[in-house]
C-alpha cells in the first residue's frame, strides 16, 4: 500500500503511517549525518528528517544542496515529537525535487519594508504573512456564515458606478467607453438599500476604493468591505447586528486560528475580553471623555486617529459611539427627530488603537428631506433619481453598516500596519506587484 497524500494541517491524523507531503523548502539545516528540512505546503509547516541510511547517498547529498523555496515531494513516516515545530516530524524515506529554486531573494535576515513589498508575491510565503492571510480567510468565512445564518441574502453591487455617493473628491474616475465617466465604488450602500427593499435583509461583500492621499497605517486605496442592510430597521438594530457580528468573528478566530495567533505572538487576553454588551455612548459623551483626557477636541468635529484611540482606551472592549453631528455624516443619514443637528449614526471603535471598524446607521427614508439633502450637497439630482424612487414607492425605515475587513484583520492579528492584511496592498505610492 502506497503513501497517503496529505496536508501538513492534517498530519496529526497520520501518526505512525506513511504519508506524502507536497510543498516547498522553507529552511534547511544539517548536523552532518542528518538533514532537517522545514517544509511548508500552504496549510502549515513541518520538519522532515532526512538520513543517509533511509534515502541513500545520492538523495542525501542532494538534500544538502537544496535552495530555499525548492518545491519538493517527500514521503515518510509521521512521528509525534513535542520538540519539533508543530509537534510532529516526518522520517523521510524518499525525496523528489519538483522545481529548483536558486538565490531566493527573501532570506532569514532582516529586510526593509519597501524591499519586502516590492516582492510581496514572495513575501506572502513567509510564516508570519501566511498566518495573517489565514486569519483573514477565517474573518471572511465568519462574516458570511454569520449573515447567511441570520437570513441575509448576498446581493452584490456594482464596482463601476455612474455617480459618487458623497462627492467625487475621493473617487477614482474611469473612462467608460466613449460616452461617460464612471467611478470605482466607495461603497455599495445605495444599491444595497434598493436590494433591501426587494429582499428584506441583504449584504454585499467586495472591493471598494478610496482615492484619499493618505499614508496612515490604517488606510488602503483598495480594500474589502461587507455591508449589511435591513428593511424595517433602526439605528439600534444596526448597532445590535454590528456588535453580534464583531463578537462572533472574534470568538471564531480565537477558536479556529489559535496556531496562527501564536505565530503572530498575539496577546489573546485582549481579544478574550471582547464580549457583549459593548458600551454604547453618545457623541456628546465621547466629546466629554476626550476633553477630560486633555485632547484639544471641539464639538462638531470628526474623530481622528488619536481621538479614536483615546476613546477606545477608556473601555476594555469595542465601544459603539452613536449620534454624530449630521454635518459630518453623509447626505443619506437620517436625522435624530429630537435633535435634528444629530444623525442616527454609529461607529464601532476597536480597542488597542485600531480605530473605527464599523460605520453605519439609519438611512433617511423621507423623500422631501432626502431631495433637500441632495441639493444641499450639490449632487446631481438626475443621477440619484433611481435612489429617490426608493422613497417614492413604499419607503420604510431601514438601516445598515459597513465593516472593513482589513481593519478587523489588523486588529485581530495585532499588526502595526494595515498593508499586511491583504495579499497585494494598494496604497498612495504602491501599485505593484
Amino acid at each position: 500500500m502506497g503513501a497517503t497524500t496529505t496536508t501538513i494541517e492534517a498530519i496529526a491524523g497520520h501518526v505512525g503511517r506513511e504519508v506524502a507531503v507536497r510543498g516547498w523548502l522553507h529552511r534547511r539545516r544539517s548536523s552532518g549525518k542528518i538533514h532537517f528540512l522545514t517544509l511548508r505546503d500552504g496549510s502549515g509547516f513541518i520538519q522532515a528528517v532526512v538520513s543517509k541510511a533511509a534515502v541513500g547517498e545520492e538523495s542525501f547529498t542532494r538534500a544538502d544542496h537544496l535552495g530555499q523555496e525548492t518545491s519538493l515531494v517527500v514521503e515518510g513516516t509521521v512521528r509525534k515529537d513535542a520538540r519539533a515545530p508543530g509537534g510532529y516530524e516526518i522520517d523521510v524515506s524518499t525525496l523528489a525535487v519538483v522545481g529548483e529554486s536558486h538565490d531566493y531573494p527573501i532570506t532569514p535576515k532582516e529586510h526593509g519594508v519597501d524591499y519586502l513589498l516590492d516582492r510581496r508575491h514572495l513575501w506572502i510565503r513567509s510564516r508570519r504573512q501566511a498566518a495573517i492571510l489565514r486569519v483573514r480567510h477565517e474573518v471572511v468565512d465568519g462574516i458570511r456564515d454569520f449573515l447567511n445564518g441570520r437570513g441575509f441574502i448576498l446581493a452584490d453591487t456594482p464596482i463601476f458606478t455612474p455617480a459618487a455617493c458623497e462627492g467625487t473628491t475621493t473617487l477614482f474616475a474611469v473612462p467608460y467607453f466613449d460616452h461617460a465617466t464612471a467611478y470605482l465604488t466607495q461603497s455599495g450602500q445605495l444599491y444595497n438599500e434598493a436590494n433591501a427593499m426587494a429582499l428584506g435583509r441583504v449584504y454585499c461583500f467586495g472591493p471598494t476604493f478610496r482615492a484619499e492621499k493618505s499614508k496612515t497605517r490604517r488606510h488602503l486605496t483598495e480594500f474589502w468591505m461587507v455591508e449589511p442592510e435591513m428593511a424595517y430597521a433602526t439605528l439600534d438594530d444596526a448597532t445590535d447586528l454590528a456588535e453580534a457580528l464583531v463578537v462572533s468573528i472574534v470568538e471564531r478566530v480565537l477558536e479556529r486560528r489559535a496556531r496562527e495567533l501564536e505565530v503572530l505572538e498575539r496577546d489573546t487576553a485582549a481579544l478574550e475580553r471582547v464580549r457583549s454588551p459593548f458600551p454604547r455612548i453618545a457623541y456628546d459623551e465621547a466629546v466629554d471623555i476626550l476633553k477630560a483626557r486633555g485632547l484639544p477636541f471641539e464639538w462638531g468635529g470628526d474623530f481622528g486617529g488619536p481621538d479614536e484611540t483615546a476613546l477606545a482606551g477608556h473601555f476594555d472592549r469595542p465601544v459603539a459611539v452613536q449620534r454624530f453631528p449630521a454635518a459630518i455624516k453623509a447626505f443619506y443619514m437620517k436625522p435624530d427627530a429630537e435633535r435634528p443637528e444629530l444623525s442616527l449614526s454609529v461607529d464601532v471603535l476597536a480597542p488597542e488603537g485600531y480605530g473605527e471598524i464599523v460605520g453605519g446607521g439609519e438611512r433617511l427614508d423621507d423623500y422631501a428631506l432626502l431631495l433637500e439633502r441632495i441639493r444641499e450637497h450639490e449632487l446631481p439630482q438626475e443621477a440619484f433619481e433611481w435612489y429617490l424612487d426608493l422613497r417614492r414607492y413604499g419607503s420604510v425605515p431601514h438601516a445598515g453598516f459597513g465593516m472593513g475587513v482589513e481593519r478587523v484583520v489588523a486588529w485581530l492579528c495585532g499588526l502595526e500596519h494595515i498593508r499586511e492584511t491583504i495579499p497585494y496592498p494598494r496604497m498612495l505610492y504602491r501599485l505593484t506587484p
